[in-house]
């Protein structure tokens, strides 16, 4: 304990970016948990509701069933049906920019994370070879001791601790909700095969229909 709050005494300047990274982690990890929490559905509980009303053409049935879905999913599928209405040959495209700016709410802030758990790991060496230096520069002046040698270096690996310790943290919770990001993204891909389905079918109706003439 007695060398942990040294080695904070001596070596804060170099040991406050990590604080700060630890800081940022933490507050990236709630943001994210409250958004994802408030946008948490099953998808799969309103695809057949959905699938009932399209197969109805009832547009304005599955505009509601989006509502009642809400969240992103929710915005997405409303975005989904409003393209269905509007334009059926180019839903494909016009749907995958709707998903895309979706993703771009559910990525953001993500970065953040990605940058913590590649630069930490060097901040915590830095701090380390600093210490390092200063204790052989004191071992200069004093003398050779082993003990001073031995309480320095170990003054100077708490810094490489630290650093490693947010950045394990700071790739588990960015390689988390990336697996979230993507299972919204499955959603969406179900969503799009769910409306290109009934597109599909009805661009094969109009092709196959023959008005009878008169000769």
């Amino acid at each position: 304990m007695d060398l942990l709050l040294n080695s904070i005494k001596m070596d804060w300047p170099v040991l406050l970016p990590i604080l700060i990274c630890s800081i940022l982690t933490l507050a990236v990890a709630i943001n994210r948990f409250v958004f994802f929490g408030k946008n948490k559905r099953d998808v799969v509980l309103y695809i057949p509701k959905l699938q009932r009303e399209l197969s109805k053409n009832n547009l304005e049935g599955a505009n509601d069933i989006s509502q009642q879905m809400g969240g992103v999913t929710g915005e997405v599928t409303e975005e989904a049906v409003r393209i269905f209405a509007e334009q059926k040959k180019g839903f494909s495209r016009s749907f995958d920019i709707a998903a895309a700016l979706a993703t771009r709410k559910l990525e953001k802030h993500l970065t953040i994370l990605a940058t913590i758990g590649g630069v930490c790991p060097f901040l915590g060496l830095f701090g380390t070879v600093v210490r390092i230096l200063f204790t052989f520069q004191d071992l200069a002046q004093a003398g050779n001791q082993s003990a001073a040698v031995a309480y320095g270096i170990g003054s100077a690996l708490i810094a490489t601790a630290f650093g490693l310790g947010v950045a394990i943290v700071a790739v588990i919770l960015y390689n988390y909700f990336q697996s979230t990001v993507a299972r919204y993204d499955d959603d969406f891909q179900l969503i799009k095969l769910l409306f290109l389905s009934f597109a599909d079918s009805e661009d094969e109706t109009s092709k196959n229909f023959q008005p009878n003439v008169a000769l």
